[in-house]
């Protein structure tokens, strides 16, 4: 069985997806964001974006954290570059992605609506959109509309790992 990444941008819905995904199938949710460095989160706080380097020890505890659940798992990951996706590939072979696709300005919308002061400020949405290297026609990935209502993203995906599922 092999797990899968909900990845995009910032305010892409990656949490409230996996998580309803991660319902359905009774595999384990892994927030990405929680396993970020505290000097990460104070970068982010501070409307600093992360760097590679800043990213690379992120990227392997999460390699980690999907390699505890054979048996399968639903990641969330902006997971924003090729090299970032490749980094999760090698730690889990076979592992999938589903790429919530929106605009720069809806993702901007979003993230300025979130409530409870999360740390990604809406400011840094920007520097997503410049890194974003889009994993079309990358093996193993499904890219979605993620302005669709949330029920018809599940069942999108549901479907999609029926029909992929190792």
């Amino acid at each position: 069985m092999s797990s899968i990444v909900v990845m995009g941008v910032a305010g892409c819905g990656k949490s409230s997806l996996a998580s309803a995904v991660a319902a359905v199938l009774g595999w384990p949710l892994i927030e990405g964001d929680e396993f970020h460095a505290a000097a990460n989160v104070a970068k982010m706080r501070a409307g600093t974006p992360l760097t590679d380097a800043d990213r690379a020890g992120w990227l392997d505890t999460l390699g980690t954290e999907l390699q505890r659940h054979p048996a399968g798992a639903l990641l969330t990951c902006s997971a924003l570059k090729r090299s970032y996706r490749e980094r999760l590939r090698a730690a889990l072979p076979g592992l999938r992605f589903v790429h919530l696709e929106l605009s720069r300005a809806e993702a901007r919308r979003r993230v300025a609506q979130r409530a409870g002061g999360h740390y990604f400020k809406a400011e840094l949405v920007d520097s997503q959109f410049e890194i974003l290297e889009s994993p079309h026609g990358e093996a193993g990935v499904l890219t979605i509309d993620a302005t669709l209502p949330r029920e018809a993203l599940v069942d999108q995906v549901i479907a999609w790992n029926q029909e992929t599922r190792a």
